[in-house]
């Protein structure tokens, strides 16, 4: 049985994506979030997007609110990329914290946003000659995955999306923006670590306030 998380490793890159749909095997990454935190607190953000080679599906849009023309509109203010553009980017940045020994944090990372990351980068292997990215080595933890370890009944508390985990655990929600579910997800495991110490926060994993 897996164990609920003690404590809160000293790097942390919480990671999201925003997407053109939900087939991890066909869709594409429109934004990339990444929020790092070093000894519990928040060191580094990045937020940057991209503009799909394929539309952006309905449902997708419902949720986050973005469509192509935003995207375009968007390259005013923020970094917005190829797809490759991006993908190179995501790796990099992804490859840099498990270089330092950091986790990657996020909710249901493993099986959706690292996943599409990894069939973008296959295909992109044989369109563009860009690497292509495998995951498994990578340091992960997902708050989803930790939050049953710690209360693995199902009748009290059915739906454990990140919004549901912000809502519990009192953490200001990230809003379906990837920056803000990245910061969220961080933020989650914290609150998640104090919990599982019996709500004590000092406990040298944080540094002193």
């Amino acid at each position: 049985m897996v164990k609920a998380l003690n404590r809160v490793p000293e790097l942390v890159l919480g990671f999201d994506t925003e997407t053109t749909g939900l087939d991890v095997t066909r869709e594409q990454a429109i934004s990339y979030g990444f929020c790092l935190y070093r000894y519990g607190q928040p060191v580094e953000a990045q937020h940057f997007f991209v503009v799909p080679d394929r539309p952006i599906g309905e449902g997708a849009r419902r949720v986050h609110g973005l469509s192509r023309e935003d995207l375009e509109a968007k390259r005013v203010s923020h970094d917005v990329l190829s797809v490759a553009q991006g993908v190179r980017r995501a790796v990099a940045l992804l490859e840099q914290v498990h270089d330092e020994g950091g986790f990657v944090v996020g909710a249901n990372v493993r099986r959706f946003d690292l996943a599409m990351l990894r069939h973008t980068s296959a295909a992109l292997s044989r369109e563009e000659g860009v690497a292509p990215f495998d995951p498994a080595h990578l340091r992960i933890i997902d708050v989803i995955e930790n939050d049953l370890a710690i209360d693995p009944g199902r009748a009290v508390r059915p739906r454990r999306s990140l919004t549901h985990l912000c809502a519990h655990y009192g953490v200001l929600a990230g809003g379906h923006d990837a920056a803000g579910d990245a910061r969220a997800a961080v933020e989650v495991l914290i609150e998640q670590v104090v919990q599982v110490n019996a709500g004590q926060r000092e406990l040298g994993l944080l540094p002193p306030r």
